[in-house]
């Protein structure tokens, strides 16, 4: 792992959302996304060599309306960047985590993304991100 991609946070209403967070990182929202395969708008801040994603759910049976429903707003996962998404989920499947994601998927901000299940991670849902290139 290459090292903290970005770190997401689940919120009820990006339009709310944004201006505080522009506010607390003293800079602008450079990105807004929606990821249709998990029905998500999200929004991308840059802080120094790391970046923090808000995600607001789509619909209210999805997994970010889910997750607040259970915990509230707040910290949703911790993404690392990798350099080989593929080699790294059969490392880490080898070393007896479990995937979310069997093979990666298209996430937001150009990634290719995989999961790992927070029972094995201390209760901490970790994401894996490589750039997709063009």
């Amino acid at each position: 792992m290459q090292k903290i991609e970005h770190i997401g946070i689940a919120v009820k209403d990006l339009s709310a959302s944004i201006p505080l967070f522009e506010k607390l990182l003293n800079t602008a929202c450079y990105k807004t996304e929606i990821v249709e395969s998990e029905k998500v708008k999200t929004a991308f801040f840059e802080s120094g060599e790391s970046k923090v994603e808000l995600l607001e759910s789509m619909n209210d049976d999805g997994v970010i309306a889910r997750y607040i429903e259970k915990k509230g707003e707040g910290m949703h996962h911790i993404a690392f960047a990798v350099e080989n998404i593929e080699a790294e989920m059969q490392r880490l499947s080898g070393e007896g985590f479990q995937l979310l994601n069997t093979t990666p998927k298209i996430g937001a901000d150009n990634k290719l993304v995989c999961f790992l299940h927070p029972k094995n991670t201390n209760g901490v849902l970790i994401e894996l991100c490589q750039e997709i290139e063009n």
